[in-house]
């Protein structure tokens, strides 16, 4: 299934080159210079970008790895313009976020359904000689060249969309949570790195109600700087409004687990501090109330905390009010 998951992928592109005006004049059986009567040329074709919902990978895109819209086409005597180049129509998931390979500045950001953008733009066509007549220059012998298009390598980049990111370890239990609080069928196994891709899963709240969590791949420390993970990672958790901090109950030092999470974020980006924070202890259905008093004090006292246990379903309802609140707050604001 991991392999299937396609989150980065670079393509070269090359959209159109614009037809060439005509230069042309006009001869009728009763006027042998009727005057210049060049078409114009059309335009190069545009290299687009669409949202289509019901994508959640570039996996289609794989092997799509030059992409070439058509030329326009010269334009011809009696002022007929060329045709206009066909363009190149590429269908990514939202979410997409499409850069200049050299610059790495970002140039179209793919949020909705059906939205389009003109990412490359096709080189626009010559204008015909019948342009340049002027009552001093009746016989204009020149036309435009078609422009050039624009070519070169770019990378798309899917950033997933979710209201609530799933953050913790390896094996701290985020893909056991997620498929009993949504539809989602995650890989679970007991050993780290079990999620190598995001999963995303929709989660059923009260009066037909519903909000998008998203499990991602487990972070470790250093992924700032691409261990593990890494920015794979990172780059997911971008996008979520609210980030749901999963740490087990049996960690050694809770304290300590989430402040590592905490730097992560911070040192890859400092603008993820900004989200809404939420702690999860996982595996909790073992605590009695002592040890949950205990876990407590080491937890920050400014984050919201909560004791769930995926298996034994409990604190899970609990758990939806508390997202449930914290996302309307966010739609709200």
């Amino acid at each position: 299934m991991e392999k299937n998951f396609i989150d980065y992928i670079r393509i070269f592109t090359k959209s159109g080159h614009g037809g060439a005006g005509c230069k042309h004049f006009a001869r009728t059986k009763y006027n042998a210079q009727a005057g210049p009567d060049g078409g114009d040329g059309g335009r190069g074709g545009h290299i687009i970008l669409r949202g289509n919902a019901q994508l959640w990978t570039l996996l289609h895109l794989r092997y799509f790895k030059n992409v070439h819209a058509e030329n326009g086409e010269a334009g011809a005597k009696n002022k007929m313009t060329g045709r206009d180049g066909k363009d190149v129509i590429i269908e990514v998931p939202l979410g997409t976020i499409a850069r200049d390979e050299e610059s790495g500045n970002l140039e179209v950001e793919i949020l909705e359904d059906g939205q389009e953008v003109i990412w490359i733009k096709g080189g626009r066509g010559g204008l015909g000689n019948s342009n340049f007549a002027t009552a001093t220059n009746q016989v204009p012998e020149y036309a435009q060249p078609g422009e050039t298009g624009s070519e070169g390598w770019k990378t798309l980049e899917l950033k997933v969309l979710a209201d609530v990111g799933l953050v913790g370890f390896p094996n701290a239990g985020k893909s056991t949570l997620l498929s009993v609080i949504t539809a989602a069928k995650p890989k679970i196994a007991n050993y780290a790195f079990t999620t190598l891709t995001p999963q995303l899963g929709m989660v059923e709240y009260r009066n037909n109600k519903s909000f998008c969590i998203a499990d991602l791949p487990g972070i470790i420390e250093g992924a700032a700087e691409g261990k593990g993970l890494g920015y794979r990672f990172l780059r997911h958790i971008e996008r979520n409004s609210i980030l749901l901090f999963v740490i087990p109950a049996d960690s050694k030092d809770h304290k300590e687990e989430f402040e590592v999470l905490h730097n992560e974020l911070e040192k890859y980006n400092p603008e993820m501090l900004q989200k809404d924070f939420l702690i999860a202890v996982s595996k909790s259905d073992m605590l009695d109330d002592e040890l949950k008093q205990a876990i407590s004090k080491e937890l920050p006292t400014n984050v919201p905390h909560l004791f769930i246990s995926s298996v034994a379903q409990k604190g899970l309802i609990e758990l939806k009010d508390a997202l449930w609140e914290l996302l309307n707050k966010e739609m709200k604001a």
